[in-house]
Order: structure tokens, then C-alpha cells, then sequence
């Protein structure tokens, strides 16, 4: 028991497994992607951690057999985690599912559900663990919640800084080798007997950490550009580096060469020079092409939709932005630009096109006139002072995107209707900003896109938007153009010139007539035209309406340009099911509807799970007084907390200009800060200040959550220029008030059920648990359909419901 002199409190063992179990979450995150795709990763992570669902079920049931043994239990439960967190994931690997085929082969949801079963048994026994120390040590809980926060960001920041230096099978052993050294740690902090338990804990970590890379590999879904790819005679993986932004793998095919031209005319007479394909988390895929020693050897550059702009002016200052493996770059040379700013945001890509591969690109990006910035597209646009003839958007996160509907989840600052703002705001007078996107059929990115510039047009008060905008496509791509004027008849003639001689059609252009369109690629209806005279002739709300997809323009609220779900199109998927309707799927958004739907349930059932059981057996295990108060409260706080965390994410994506920075940055805050807060409490539960302390928690998150929506915008603005290291350190400050108050609901409302209904602890643990699986979920739908200001409002209002509901719980009366 905590009385005995050689027993200590396991802080250190409790921040040492949070940090590996958040760890594992964000590491499970990063390999699913690259396996799977994105959005299958977040539904196994959400379902996943029903395990901490779980674990307030089992503790609660078991809680009187447990307890007593609680010295042995504890570091067993951290050493299973370690061993399940790589042995589970090895075995997930070895189930053939393919998320293409659900809607087709029913068997592949069995597959799914024991994958669901194999990577929640490390989340339950994580979990388990802090549950049973935080019943066991109830007067202690503000103390072991702090460090279960403190370790989590210590865990959120590290994993991401190992992606950096290992690869993620490499990082993944790293996680499993601490949940096992968490173990031997909580082995001398409970002097648990027998010692030879121990020992083998010890050896298993040596064993753990021997593991050879050859041991560990990464099965690749065969759907994936890169498992197809390798399927070509002769082709082979030359190099590959690993980050937090993707793993990138390096393929060169001798027998069949790469002819990667995106948006190539089929009338083209000259095909690209030898090239290397490039493919970030062995799906999005980019090219190196050799240097040349004649200009003329990359004319196929003028034979895509992309080269319009270059036709219509003769741009002397341009801007690409994604500029990966060099296309863009080359096509600006090829077409005599003197000055090209290039940016690009994955330094590992460059480091490759310029180091390991230098001789073959002819080091492109340093060239004459080539400027290169690693920096992300929106952020540098946004912080630069400079103007540009042409601003080139080419193909920039189409390849994620052109996969049936599989990016539809993640949010993107590049396609809103504030980003396509602030490329016109660099655009010299004059200027053109030129987007190409990848056709998918029916129509919807390209469409989405030009509703999306009418809209940004009509925002700023331009009086004659139908004479700024041009559109073509090919066979396989298309291209808008955005221009700062009115298009002149020189350069309109320039563009039928451009695309009758290589085949393209014409979408719109001013004064277009209808029977200019679909001439040549037809297509069954003039989708493009009609859009475009809809969208310019005050017919835009009504083709918004009736259209088959969403094509309503994203904005920064609401920043999910690749959702075109819309509920009406369900039956005709299903009855296309075997007529080849993958083009209709989009099957990212009926994914996070389908989790949500799953974890609802399993979290209802986890959560009645143990009451049921108590009941039938006739033993009181849990306090019936004030079980409805808890439940409201645990839930309240759980989807309260990351709804927050989720909004503020999003919010300082935009400030910190990085995803990456903005996912670490704000996680490591909310739980570092938390933490604080946490261990703070326990003056307040000390002193009996239970409810009160949440009381006044509350009013601090309701006034701060309410005021920084407020002054983060005109703050942003202000402090735009900033190193990053300072703006880290300005986000770290302006999230700790907030963050503070948040750690302090969760450990006041345990302490005060410690006082007077114990029982219900582990029950209130495994009841926040399941709030926070259905929250993930939740609040993507929520942002998708009302936005992230929605999600933080509901987030307060949570937060207000736990405050009154805290009079109502068991606990001494204040």
C-alpha cells in the first residue's frame, strides 16, 4: 500500500508510458498512412483507442481483485504494452485489407474489425495502468494526472523529433523499448517482488532493441502508386528518407522508362527526358528528370495545360509554389524566366534532388536565376513583401487527392478562399495566377476551384469578374487562370492558338461561345462551360444546389476543399457498386461518418458494460448515487478538450505556417500547460475546493476560449514577420492561460468522487476515454459542415454543462 516505506508514487513510470502511448498513437498515425492512406489511419487510431474505453470497464469490474495486487499489475501492464505496441502492429500488417474493396467484398470488414481488436490491446493496457494508479492512489490524483499530461506532450513533441532521425518502423521499436522501460522503472518504484520480474523485463528490452531493420518491414497496400509501380520489370527502389511530412522513396525503372508529364497533349511529338519517380508514403508521386544538355530536349513542357500562362505574357518574375522534384522550375526556364522563386516544403525532397541526386537533376534549384525556399506555400506568400508576373499552383496536392475521394478528411490552406486572396495580393497588375488540378470525372476539384475564385473575385468588389478568369483542359488535366486586369484579344487569341494546336479544349474564356466547348476530349455534358457562365451569371447558389458533388468554396474555417460528399449521391453509389462507380465514391467523408457511428456504439456499450454486469451479479461495485452526473461530466470534459485542442490546431496552422508545427507546437502546449494545471489542483482538492476549483477552471477556459478567437487574427497579422522561433514561443505563451485552466476539471471532479464514491473512478476514466474517441471524430464532421468557430463554441458549451453538472456529483458538499 502507498503507506509502506519502500513503495513511492509511480510518477515517473505514469509520464514515461503516456509519453510512449501517445507516441505509439501519433507513430500508428504516420505508418498507416503511408500502408494504408490517410483516412483509413484516423479511423483505426479513433477505434483504437476505445482501449482506454475499455479499460474503465475492466478496472471497474476487476477492480477489487486488482487493487490488491497492484504492485505486480501496474509494471506488467506497462511491459504488455511495450510488447503488444510492436507485436500487435506486426500482426495488423499480416491481414490482407484492402479499404478499395469494402463497399464490394463484405469480408473485408471482419479484416477490418481485427485490426480494430489487435492495435487496441496496447491503448488497453496503457490505459489499464493509469486507470488502476489513479484508483489506487486517489488522493494523489491531481499528481498522477499532471504527469499522465506532462508526459503525453513530452511524448506528443519527441515522437515527431525521432521521425525526423528514424525511420517509423525504427521509431515504432523506440516507442515499444520505452513502455518496457517504464516497466522496469515501475518495478523500483513499487519494490515489486518477485525481482526476477525484472530480469525479464530487462531482457526484453535488450531483445526489443536487437531487433533488426530486415525484421520490421512495411506492407504496403498493392493499391498504392508504389506497390503498383514495383510490379514493372527491372523497376527498383533506389534510396529512401523518412519525416515527419512523408516517407520518400526514390524508384528508377530502366526496362520501362518513366514518362511522368502531367497534363501532357496528346498531339505531343517528344517525350520527357530520362526520369526518377519520387513517391511520398508510397503514394503521391513526383519526378527528377536529367539534366539536359539542350534546351530542346524539354520542350515537352510546352505540351502541357500548365505552359498556358507562358503564352498569354511573358512573365520575367515567377512563383512556384510545391515545387517538389523540379517540373514547374524547369518549365519556367525552359520558357527564358530570368527570376524563379521556388518553394517547397519538404527539405528531405531537396535534399535529395540537390545532394544524393545532384548529378543527375544538374542540381536544378541552383541554378541562375532559381531561388529556393523551404518554407510551406501559403506562409511564405503570406510573410513576403514581393509581387510576381505569375504565380504557378501546379498539380500542388493533387496526387493525395485524385484517389477516390481519399484526402476528403484532411484540412487544406492552399485552395481557400482566403489563400487564393492572398496570391491575387502578390500578383503584379497584370499578373496571372495559374492553378492545374487533375480532372476527375464527373467534374469537381476543377469546378470547386472556379467557384471558388468567382467567389474570391466577387469579395473584393471586382465589377467585371467574367473578364479575369480562363479555363482549359486536356485529357488529363486542367488549368485556371486568375489574372490581375482584363484579359486582352491578343492574349485571348494567344489561348485559342495554344490550344487548337495541341488539342486542348476550352472551358471559358470572355465573350466564349458554347459551341467552342467539348470539341475535342467530349465529354457527355459541357460541365466546365455551363459551370462558368452558372457561377459568372448569378446562377452560382443554384448550381450549388443541384450539382451532383459539394463544390462550395472552402475557407479557412472550413478548410476541406477535397469534401464533394453530399448524401443524395449514396443510392446511385450503391446501385453502381458493380458497375465501376469507384469515381463516384468519395469514400473519405462516409469513413469518418461510419467511425463516428462505430465508436458511438462501442462507447455506449463500454460505458453500460460494467453497470450492466454490476446489476446482474447483485454487487455493488459501483456507486449507483450520482452515476448519471458522472457520466454527463466525463463525457463533457472529454469531447470539450479536444474539440478545443482541434480548433486551436487549425487556428495557428495559419500563424506557424506548418501543419507539422502547428500539430506539435499546440499539442505540447495543451498537455504540457494542463499538466500544470493538473498538479496545481491539488491545493484546491486539499483544501476541499473540489467543485468550486471547477467552477472557477471553467469560467478561465468559457473567457479565454471566448476572447482568443477575437484577438489571435489582428495578433497574427501583427507578429507575421517573426523568426519562428519566436512565433513557437509567442504560440507556447498565448495557448499556457488556457491550457492551465483545462488541466483542472478532470483531477478535481476524480478527487472529489475519491471522497465519497471511489468506485466510480476507473468508470470515469474509461468514460472520458470513450468521449475522446467520439470527439476526434465528431469534430471533423462538425468543422466540415459548420466550421472550427462552431467546433470551440460547442467546445464552451460542453465546458458549461460540466460546471453546473459538478453540483450534482458525489462528493462532500461545498
Amino acid at each position: 500500500m502507498a503507506g509502506q516505506p519502500t513503495e513511492r508514487l509511480p510518477r515517473l513510470s505514469l509520464a514515461l508510458l503516456s509519453a510512449s502511448a501517445l507516441g505509439y498513437e501519433i507513430l500508428l498515425t504516420r505508418l498507416f498512412a503511408i500502408i494504408q492512406w490517410h483516412h483509413f489511419a484516423y479511423m483505426i487510431i479513433s477505434l483504437a483507442l476505445l482501449g482506454y474505453g475499455a479499460s474503465g470497464s475492466l478496472v471497474a469490474l476487476a477492480q477489487r481483485w486488482l487493487l490488491p495486487r497492484f504492485q505486480l499489475i501496474y509494471p506488467l501492464c506497462l511491459a504488455a504494452f511495450g510488447i503488444s505496441a510492436l507485436g500487435c502492429y506486426l500482426l495488423a500488417q499480416q491481414i490482407p485489407f484492402h479499404p478499395d474493396e469494402l463497399l464490394w467484398a463484405p469480408w473485408q470488414m471482419s479484416r477490418l474489425l481485427l485490426i480494430y481488436l489487435l492495435l487496441a490491446l496496447p491503448f488497453l493496457f496503457a490505459a489499464s495502468a493509469i486507470a488502476l494508479a489513479l484508483t489506487r492512489y486517489r488522493d494523489a490524483v491531481s499528481q498522477l494526472y499532471a504527469m499522465d499530461l506532462l508526459g503525453a506532450g513530452i511524448g506528443s513533441l519527441g515522437v515527431i523529433a525521432l521521425l525526423f532521425a528514424a525511420q517509423p518502423m525504427t521509431a515504432l521499436q523506440a516507442v515499444a523499448a520505452l513502455g518496457l522501460l517504464a516497466a522496469l522503472i515501475a518495478s523500483h518504484e513499487l519494490a515489486t517482488r518477485p525481482r526476477g520480474l525484472a530480469l525479464v523485463m530487462l531482457a526484453l528490452l535488450l531483445a526489443l532493441s536487437a531487433l533488426p531493420a530486415s525484421w520490421l518491414p512495411l506492407a504496403v497496400s498493392p493499391y498504392k502508386a508504389l506497390a503498383q509501380a514495383l510490379n514493372i520489370s527491372g523497376t527498383r527502389i533506389v534510396t529512401e528518407r523518412s519525416s515527419p511530412l512523408g516517407l520518400l522513396t526514390v524508384v528508377d525503372s530502366p526496362r520501362v522508362p518513366w514518362r511522368h508529364a502531367p497534363g501532357l497533349s496528346l498531339l505531343a511529338d517528344q517525350a520527357p527526358p530520362p526520369q526518377l519517380a519520387v513517391f511520398t508514403d508510397a503514394d503521391a508521386m513526383t519526378v527528377f528528370t536529367r539534366q539536359v544538355t539542350d534546351p530542346a530536349e524539354l520542350g515537352y513542357l510546352d505540351r502541357l495545360t500548365s505552359a498556358l500562362p507562358y503564352h498569354l505574357q511573358r512573365p520575367q518574375r515567377v512563383l512556384v509554389l510545391g515545387a517538389g522534384g523540379g517540373a514547374e522550375v524547369l518549365q519556367a526556364r525552359y520558357h527564358g524566366v530570368p527570376a524563379i522563386d521556388a518553394v517547397e516544403l519538404n527539405p528531405q525532397l531537396i535534399e535529395l534532388a540537390e545532394q544524393d541526386f545532384g548529378d543527375f537533376t544538374g542540381r536544378l534549384y541552383q541554378q541562375p536565376g532559381v531561388r529556393l525556399h523551404l518554407d510551406e506555400a501559403r506562409g511564405f506568400v503570406a510573410a513576403s513583401g514581393a509581387h510576381w508576373d505569375l504565380i504557378q499552383l501546379a498539380l500542388l496536392d493533387s496526387f493525395a487527392a485524385s484517389s477516390a475521394g481519399l484526402y476528403a478528411l484532411s484540412e487544406n490552406y492552399l485552395y481557400t478562399r482566403e489563400a487564393i486572396a492572398e496570391y491575387l495580393a502578390h500578383l503584379q497588375p497584370g499578373g496571372q495566377l495559374a492553378i492545374t488540378r487533375w480532372i476527375k470525372l464527373p467534374p469537381r476539384d476543377t469546378l470547386k476551384l472556379l467557384a471558388t475564385a468567382v467567389a474570391v473575385l466577387q469579395d473584393a468588389g471586382v465589377a467585371d469578374p467574367e473578364q479575369r478568369l480562363v479555363l482549359i483542359r486536356g485529357w488529363q488535366t486542367s488549368t485556371l487562370l486568375i489574372k490581375n486586369g482584363r484579359y486582352q484579344p491578343d492574349e485571348l487569341a494567344a489561348l485559342q492558338s495554344f490550344c487548337k494546336s495541341r488539342g486542348f479544349d476550352l472551358g471559358y474564356y470572355p465573350g466564349m461561345q458554347r459551341d467552342e466547348a467539348n470539341r475535342r476530349n467530349i465529354l457527355r455534358e459541357h460541365y466546365f462551360y455551363d459551370a462558368a457562365q452558372a457561377l459568372l451569371g448569378g446562377q452560382g447558389e443554384s448550381l450549388l444546389q443541384r450539382y451532383k458533388f459539394d463544390l462550395t468554396p472552402a475557407s479557412d474555417d472550413r478548410p476541406y476543399f477535397f469534401h464533394f460528399f453530399r448524401w443524395r449521391l449514396l443510392p446511385e453509389l450503391l446501385q453502381l457498386r458493380g458497375q465501376g462507380g469507384i469515381n463516384l465514391l468519395e469514400s473519405g467523408y462516409l469513413v469518418l461518418v461510419t467511425t463516428l457511428l462505430q465508436a458511438l456504439l462501442a462507447s455506449v456499450a463500454l460505458i453500460l458494460l460494467p453497470l450492466w454486469l454490476a446489476r446482474r451479479q447483485r454487487q455493488p461495485v459501483l456507486a449507483r448515487r450520482g452515476r448519471l452526473p458522472v457520466l454527463i461530466y466525463f463525457s463533457a470534459i472529454g469531447v470539450g478538450f479536444l474539440f478545443v485542442e482541434i480548433a486551436f490546431i487549425q487556428r495557428f496552422i495559419l500563424f506557424l505556417y506548418h501543419p507539422l508545427y502547428a500539430i506539435a507546437v499546440v499539442l505540447t502546449a495543451f498537455l504540457l500547460f494542463a499538466g500544470l494545471g493538473s498538479a496545481w489542483s491539488q491545493r484546491l482538492a486539499a483544501a476541499g475546493h473540489n467543485r468550486a476549483g471547477v467552477r472557477w477552471a471553467v469560467a478561465g477556459i468559457v473567457v479565454f476560449g471566448l476572447s482568443y478567437p477575437l484577438a489571435l487574427g489582428p495578433l497574427f497579422s501583427a507578429l507575421l514577420g517573426l523568426a519562428m522561433p519566436a512565433k513557437i514561443l509567442l504560440s507556447l505563451l498565448l495557448i499556457a492561460p488556457l491550457a492551465f485552466c483545462m488541466g483542472m476539471p478532470f483531477p478535481l471532479a476524480l478527487a472529489a468522487l475519491g471522497q465519497r464514491a471511489p468506485s466510480l473512478i476507473p468508470w470515469a476514466w474509461g468514460v472520458n476515454g470513450c468521449a475522446s474517441v467520439v470527439s476526434a471524430a465528431l469534430a471533423t464532421l462538425l468543422a466540415i459542415h459548420f466550421g472550427f468557430s462552431a467546433v470551440l463554441l460547442i467546445a464552451l458549451g460542453l465546458y458549461l454543462v460540466a460546471a453546473w453538472t459538478i453540483a450534482a456529483m458525489p462528493g462532500k458538499a461545498q
